[in-house]
């Protein structure tokens, strides 16, 4: 009976859902020369998609059918042709166009099935046959035993429970056939599945080289700071142990200069560990590791974030060490007199911009700390896009997939 009254849904869904979105996106669509469309076709496309998202969700529930998301990664902007550009350019948009031509009659059979069968099984058995005779309808248009006196009872009976078992046994199947097909239509192509491994295979590549990178500088670090200060300090202790019982001045004046030495060498240790992974960002979260980076900065910077929970750790890592990149951009290259950073999450992804007021003219391909970053976000499906005309302002906008645990209580 689940199963009759979810074919039901999608029966209804399938036509009066997905024949309106059909039409609208095709006259969209055909409008989009006269510039209407601009801005209607991405409300209705995007439309088809939430009702494909749904699809997919009812799929996955009631049929354990899996059918994964064949979207491409929606751009951080406004600007109306881009976002047209992006739905129009994504193969999975047209496969969604086809998917509602084909769901509306396919839906509407297979979601009426179960509770068909179930409905007329019932009749059959406890309706059709005290009436004397078969109705004109209900029965009637399947199988006309209209006049048939005895028989047509007799097939009434007999045919109704075959029915209603059909119905409620094979009622799951049916809507698991539907869930199938919607698969074949809304779930990638092999193709898309190629793109797919090769955009990852590419960027674990870059991971790996930025983490080898990382390695080198750690090491780098290690040997040139903290490492020489230590071998000197030893070097002092020792001499000043040498000198203790025939010159203490100047035994004294080597342990000073060793405490000094050690207070360095702990200062960069320090430095070294917070550029791993910042201690604030474990204690406080991500919120709270922004905001004390923008108070450590020498110009002022409006702060807005609203993220009710913490992200996955590497991902908080990652976004911390994004806007840490940007805001030192910021300091170094732009002349800014005020910085802004906006830090939300919405529809499962980490959105981060950082903007400025300063010259603009910043360019990821002329530098490697963008291009760093790039492929750091990247790593995790992440995206970023620099808007910075000449004379300013410069807005880099960032994007990283994730899902929020713990939320604030």
């Amino acid at each position: 009976m689940l199963a009759a009254l979810r074919g039901l849904a999608q029966a209804v869904l399938a036509p009066a859902a997905g024949i309106p979105l059909l039409v609208l996106s095709v006259v969209s669509l055909a409008l989009v020369p006269i510039g209407v469309g601009v801005f209607l076709a991405p409300v209705t496309l995007l439309a088809v998609r939430t009702l494909a998202n749904q699809q997919r969700a009812w799929a996955a529930e009631w049929s354990g059918v899996s059918v994964p998301l064949p979207y491409r990664p929606e751009p951080a902007t406004s600007n109306p042709l881009r976002r047209l550009a992006w739905l129009l350019r994504d193969p999975a948009t047209w496969r969604d166009l086809l998917w509602l031509l084909v769901n509306a009659p396919v839906g509407l059979l297979l979601g009426l099935l179960p509770a068909m069968l179930v409905v007329y099984g019932v009749e059959g058995v406890l309706v059709a046959p005290w009436l004397g005779q078969v109705i004109s309808y209900g029965w009637g248009p399947f199988w006309p035993l209209h006049d048939w006196g005895l028989a047509g009872i007799a097939g009434c009976l007999a045919l109704g429970p075959v029915m209603t078992v059909a119905g409620l046994r094979y009622g799951p199947a049916l809507v698991r056939a539907h869930a199938l097909v919607n698969r074949s239509l809304l779930a990638p192509t092999r193709g898309a599945l190629a793109e797919r491994v090769r955009e990852l295979t590419e960027t674990r590549a870059q991971t790996v080289d930025a983490s080898a990178a990382e390695l080198r500088r750690i090491e780098r670090d290690l040997h040139d700071g903290a490492q020489a200060r230590l071998v000197a300090l030893s070097m002092n202790i020792g001499l000043a142990e040498e000198l203790m019982k025939h010159d203490p001045e100047t035994a004294a004046k080597l342990l000073a200069e060793a405490r000094s030495a050690s207070g360095q060498a702990l200062t960069e240790l320090r430095d070294l560990v917070r550029g791993i992974h910042p201690p604030v960002l474990a204690e406080r979260g991500l919120d709270g590791a922004v905001r004390a980076l923008a108070l450590s900065l020498p110009l002022p910077v409006d702060v807005r974030i609203d993220v009710p929970g913490r992200a996955e750790a590497p991902v908080e890592t990652a976004a911390y060490f994004a806007v840490a990149e940007m805001l030192a951009n910021v300091v170094k290259h732009s002349d800014a007199r005020r910085a802004w950073i906006q830090v939300e999450h919405d529809r499962g992804r980490l959105l981060m911009i950082v903007g400025d007021d300063g010259t603009g003219g910043a360019d990821p391909a002329a530098g490697s700390g963008m291009r760093g970053i790039e492929r750091r976000l990247a790593a995790f499906d992440g995206t970023m896009a620099v808007t910075s005309p000449p004379g300013g302002p410069t807005i880099v906008t960032m994007e990283l997939p994730c899902a929020l645990s713990s939320p604030k209580i």
